[in-house]
């Protein structure tokens, strides 16, 4: 790909934000409108689990073949279709007649979405080959996940309040086609110089060991573990697994490229993002129903109740991805680590959902630590990775977000579901379901705690001087696997 003008370049950046943001948008506008998905369409805690994890799933399933797909045909072409497929999802969710078709309408969402994060991330990691100026853009593209908070709740709150829940995939429509346009007008078509065979079996135990892992999550606490359904998917996973871990290595060109894990910072940054984000993805859930049933909130002052949080992670990130780029991820990723555990701790130990300025502080410290946390490990996870493998070191990043969504929905979502369910009765907003709720939701709240911490200390541990050499050695054996052969034959017999 040629090198860009600033201009241009900032062009490029902006309209891959485009596609981040009606992505992230339609997520947090998702969570404030489910107890009106759920009064509508007759769904208990585990079908309002369903509608934000079959996109998630879906998405985490498909995101490494959509990277290497448009490594190998074209990245713009790939992004290009997403935009269509999304934008088509969004129509078809906002006509959906019942739960079902709900849930169906948002896996062809998550078709079109699983091509645009990974592959924009990729376009601006080749746009962006300073990786300073990387770094910031990372920061810039981070801070869209901030703004899409902020406004989703707030522009969630009043379509629901206003016109009804179908109206929040509408929104999706005008910035979804302007995204199509500039890209096909103004974002350079970009492939890597060697192309990557698709990998059929990879996918397929991929989706394996997701959706059996997930399926048994949500439905368990009302199936049981003796259920033969549950116990089925408990053996597709565990073989699913062992089959990848034992396929993927054999191949020359895997869907998944373990030998990305022998780096420390990119391991670290993926587990960081499976624990940041399963925080993130319960946080809002558990959060959505608490502010609406147990305190009988509207759907748009649900919203503003939220926005503090949003606000604070719009302002850091930014901030986070200049630390990045001049410190490097150590820093960004104690702060988030810091914040994200006290976030947790001021609801299991001060109980702040019974005290309003302890759970606004909450959402505020939460906030600024989930602000500082998605630059370092988007940048840890594509920087010292060969330029040819951009789409699928980001798509690995994208994924590992995505399983944490998806688990942080389905663990905390299952948690809270017994404990709502044993107090149905005694009537939503009253003082006995709000105390019922506040004692459902106390393990979840320590889960989300352990993700906090898990952030801390994996990120300390994996971006020190010894993780930054394993990673060196990890990015200078890809480079040399993926250099043609000739290339190689020629530097031997200089």
């Amino acid at each position: 790909m040629p090198e860009l003008s600033h201009r241009r370049r900032m062009l490029v950046l902006a309209i891959c934000c485009l596609s981040l943001l009606i992505v992230s948008l339609d997520n947090t506008v998702l969570n404030v409108a489910l107890p009106s998905m759920q009064r509508e369409l007759h769904a208990g805690v585990s079908g309002l689990q369903w509608t934000i994890d079959a996109y998630t799933l879906v998405l985490a399933s498909l995101l490494m073949l959509s990277g290497s797909t448009a490594d190998r045909i074209g990245r713009r072409r790939v992004f290009a279709t997403g935009l269509v497929i999304f934008t088509l999802g969004s129509v078809l969710c906002s006509l959906a007649p019942n739960l079902e078709a709900l849930v169906v309408f948002r896996m062809v969402q998550a078709v079109g979405g699983s091509m645009l994060n990974p592959v924009a991330m990729s376009i601006i990691t080749n746009t962006f080959t300073d990786p300073r100026e990387r770094a910031r853009a990372i920061g810039v593209w981070g801070g869209v996940v901030g703004i899409s908070m902020a406004a989703g709740p707030l522009v969630g709150g009043l379509l629901v309040d206003s016109v009804g829940w179908r109206s929040i995939f509408w929104i999706n429509l005008p910035i979804g086609l302007a995204a199509l346009l500039l890209t096909l007008r103004f974002v350079p078509e970009s492939r890597a110089a060697k192309a990557r065979r698709p990998d059929p079996v990879g996918q397929l135990l991929v989706i394996g060991v997701l959706g059996s892992v997930t399926y048994t999550i949500i439905e368990v606490p009302s199936a049981g573990w003796s259920s033969p359904l549950i116990i089925a998917l408990v053996c597709v996973a565990v073989l699913s697994l062992a089959a990848l871990l034992r396929y993927e290595p054999r191949r020359h060109e895997p869907l998944i490229d373990l030998r990305f894990f022998r780096s420390a910072p990119f391991s670290g940054a993926t587990a960081i993002a499976v624990c940041a984000f399963a925080a993130l993805g319960g946080f809002l859930f558990v959060n959505t129903l608490y502010l609406q049933e147990a305190r009988g909130l509207s759907a748009l002052h649900a919203g503003l109740y939220l926005l503090p949080m949003a606000a604070v992670t719009a302002v850091c990130a930014p901030l986070s991805g200049r630390l990045v780029g001049s410190r490097g991820p150590r820093p960004s990723l104690v702060i988030a680590g810091i914040g994200m555990t006290l976030g947790g701790l001021l609801f299991t130990v001060f109980d702040a959902q019974e005290h309003t300025p302890l759970l606004f502080l909450s959402y505020v410290t939460f906030g600024i630590g989930f602000g500082w946390v998605n630059a370092p490990i988007t940048n840890t996870a594509v920087s010292g990775m060969p330029r040819s493998q951009a789409g699928v070191a980001a798509a690995v990043a994208s994924t590992s977000r995505q399983i944490g969504s998806t688990l942080g929905v389905a663990v905390l979502g299952a948690v809270l579901g017994g404990g709502v369910a044993a107090s149905a009765g005694r009537g939503h907003a009253s003082a006995a379901y709000l105390r019922a709720f506040t004692d459902a939701a106390r393990p979840a709240w320590w889960i989300l705690t352990a993700c906090g911490l898990a952030v801390l200390v994996l990120g300390i541990a994996t971006s020190g001087d010894l993780a930054m050499r394993s990673a060196a050695r990890a990015a200078a054996r890809l480079e040399v696997d993926t250099e043609p052969t000739h290339t190689r034959a020629g530097s031997a017999a200089s």
